[in-house]
C-alpha cells in the first residue's frame, strides 16, 4: 500500500491533467491493473507516474523542467518541511524565479541537487 504522500501526488496530477473520473479509473486499470489508487503497490505507482509523465502536459518545451523533476522537487520540499513562501524565496534568491514551472531542465537539476544537499545537512 502506498503512503499518503504518493496518493496525494496521484490526485494532484489527476487534477492538473483535468482527467475525468471515468478516464482516471480506466487509466489506473490499463496501466496498473487496479481501479483505485489505494490498491496500487510501488511498481504500479511508478508505472502510473511514467504514464502521466509521457502525457506531455508538464513540459512546455524540450528544454523545460520535466514532470519527474517537478515531482521530485515537490517531494524534497515536503521532506524539508518548507512552507511554500520559504521555497519561493529560495528560488528567487538562487535561481531568479519564484515558480518551479519556469525552470529549465538544467536549472531544475541544480535545484534538486541543492535541496538534496540541504536535506542531507538537516539530517546530520
Amino acid at each position: 500500500m502506498l503512503d499518503h504522500k504518493k496518493l496525494a501526488v496521484i490526485h494532484i496530477v489527476k487534477k492538473e491533467l483535468a482527467i475525468s473520473e471515468e478516464e482516471y479509473r480506466a487509466t489506473l486499470e490499463k496501466v496498473a491493473g487496479v481501479r483505485s489508487a489505494r490498491d496500487l503497490d510501488e511498481a504500479g505507482f511508478q508505472r502510473l507516474m511514467r504514464y502521466f509523465a509521457r502525457s506531455g502536459h508538464y513540459r512546455a518545451s524540450l528544454a523545460g523542467i520535466t514532470f519527474r523533476q517537478r515531482m521530485y522537487i515537490k517531494h524534497l520540499v515536503e521532506d524539508l518541511a518548507w512552507e511554500a513562501t520559504h521555497y519561493a524565496n529560495f528560488l528567487k534568491k538562487y535561481y531568479k524565479t519564484s515558480e518551479t514551472g519556469t525552470l529549465s531542465k538544467k536549472e531544475a537539476s541544480k535545484v534538486i541537487e541543492s535541496l538534496k544537499h540541504i536535506l542531507a545537512g538537516k539530517d546530520k
